[in-house]
C-alpha cells in the first residue's frame, strides 16, 4: 500500500535525468506568449528599419512599369517573363526583411529550448484521440489559464490602444479631409506607437508566461519517492548487487593475502586480536607488510603461518601500532623501525642457532 502511494504522491523534486528524458521526447518548456513577442517585435524592427527604402523601392519600380507599360510585350511567352521579372524585383526588395521575420520567429524556439529531432510527438496514442481525453484538455487547468490569459490580454490591449487613440481622436476625424500624401506619415507614426507600445507590453507577458509554462513543466516531471529509489537504482546499481559485489572484491583480497602469507619473516600479534604479517629480505630498505587483519582474520593469519613455520612473535603494542599505520604491500613506517627489527634480528638469530643444532 505504501508503494502504491509512492507512486502516486509526485512530491519529489525531477532529478536532471528525469528532466534530461522528458526533454529528449520533445516534452519542453514552450510558451506561446515568448514566440508571439519574437514574430511581433521582429516584425516592429523589420518595419522601422526596412519599411520607407523598401517602399521607395516598390514605388521606383512600380512608376517605371506603368510609365512605360506601353513599350512592354505582354503577350505569349513575354508575359510570362515579365511575370519572373516582377516576382524576382518584389523578393529582392522584400526578401530580406522577411527572412529576418523568419529567423526572429525561429528564435522564439530556439531561445526556450535547444533544437530537437524526437519523433515521439508523432507517435499516435489513443488518449489523444479518445473524447473524455479531449474533453478533460478543454477544461484542464491549463486550458483554463489560456483562457484567462487570452481575456487579459484582450483587455490590456484594448486599453491601452483606447488610450493611445482617444488623444488623436478629432485628427483622425479630420483625416476624411487632408491630402492623401499627410496620412500616411501620420498614420505610420501612430502605427509605430501603438506596434511599440504592445511590443513592450507583450515582453512583461511574454516573461511571466515563460515562467508560469516551466513551472507547470517542472512539476508535471514531479517525482514519487519509488521513482526516486529506482532511478537511483538504475543510475548507481541495485544496492544489494553492490554489496555481493563488494562482498566478493573483499574475500579476493583476503585469499590473495593469505596466499602471501607464507612468504612472512615473522607475524606479530596481539596475541588474539591484531596479527601483522611482516617479510624482510637482505637487501631491502625496510620490511614489507605482506598481510594484516583482527580477530577471525587474525586467527587464519597465525594458523597459516603455524603451518608454514612462520615465527609468530607476541608484542601488543607493536601489532595495534603496526595495524593501524601500515597497508598491505607497503614498508613500515620508519617510527617502528627499531622495534621490529628487534624481532626480526631474534627471529634470524633463532633461526640460526636452530641451523646449527641440526
Amino acid at each position: 500500500m505504501a508503494e502504491e502511494d509512492d507512486a502516486t504522491d509526485q512530491t519529489e523534486d525531477p532529478t536532471p535525468r528525469r528532466l534530461e528524458e522528458a526533454i529528449k521526447r520533445g516534452d519542453v518548456v514552450k510558451s506561446v506568449e515568448v514566440a508571439t513577442w519574437f514574430t511581433i517585435a521582429g516584425g516592429t524592427l523589420m518595419l522601422m528599419v526596412f519599411a520607407a527604402p523598401a517602399a521607395t523601392k516598390l514605388e521606383t519600380m512600380l512608376r517605371g512599369l506603368l510609365a512605360n507599360s506601353y513599350q512592354i510585350p505582354a503577350d505569349g511567352p513575354a508575359l510570362g517573363d515579365l511575370a519572373r521579372l516582377l516576382a524576382t524585383s518584389v523578393l529582392a526588395i522584400l526578401g530580406i526583411p522577411f527572412l529576418l521575420l523568419t529567423l526572429a520567429a525561429l528564435a522564439g524556439s530556439v531561445i526556450q529550448h535547444r533544437i530537437l529531432f524526437s519523433v515521439e510527438p508523432l507517435i499516435p496514442h489513443l488518449a489523444k484521440i479518445s473524447p473524455v481525453a479531449g474533453l478533460g484538455r478543454l477544461f484542464s487547468k491549463q486550458a483554463l489559464a489560456n483562457f484567462a490569459k487570452g481575456l487579459a490580454k484582450l483587455a490590456l490591449f484594448g486599453a491601452v490602444i483606447a488610450a493611445l487613440l482617444w488623444p488623436q481622436r478629432h485628427r483622425l476625424g479630420g483625416l476624411v479631409e487632408v491630402d492623401p500624401a499627410l496620412i500616411l506619415p501620420f498614420t505610420r507614426s501612430l502605427a509605430m506607437q501603438m506596434l511599440g507600445t504592445v511590443v513592450a507590453i507583450l515582453a512583461v507577458v511574454a516573461a511571466a508566461d515563460y515562467l508560469f509554462q516551466y513551472r507547470q513543466w517542472y512539476n508535471r516531471h514531479k517525482m514519487s519517492v519509488r521513482e526516486m529509489k529506482e532511478e537511483f537504482r538504475q543510475s548507481e546499481g541495485d544496492p544489494a548487487i553492490k554489496g555481493k559485489i563488494r562482498q566478493l572484491r573483499l574475500a579476493r583480497a583476503r585469499k590473495r593475502m593469505m596466499a602471501s602469507v607464507p612468504k612472512a619473516s615473522v607475524v606479530i600479534t596481539n596475541p588474539t586480536h591484531f596479527a601483522v604479517a611482516l617479510q624482510y629480505e637482505r637487501g631491502m630498505s625496510a620490511p614489507l607488510c605482506v598481510a594484516k587483519g583482527t580477530d577471525l582474520i587474525a586467527r587464519k593469519i597465525r594458523e597459516v603461518a603455524e603451518a608454514h613455520n612462520i615465527p609468530v612473535v607476541e608484542n601488543p603494542p607493536l601489532a595495534r601500532a603496526l595495524h593501524g599505520t601500515v597497508e598491505i604491500d607497503q614498508e613500515i613506517p620508519q617510527e617502528h623501525y627499531r622495534a621490529v627489527a628487534e624481532i626480526i634480528g631474534y627471529v634470524m638469530r633463532l633461526r640460526g642457532a636452530v641451523g646449527r643444532q641440526s
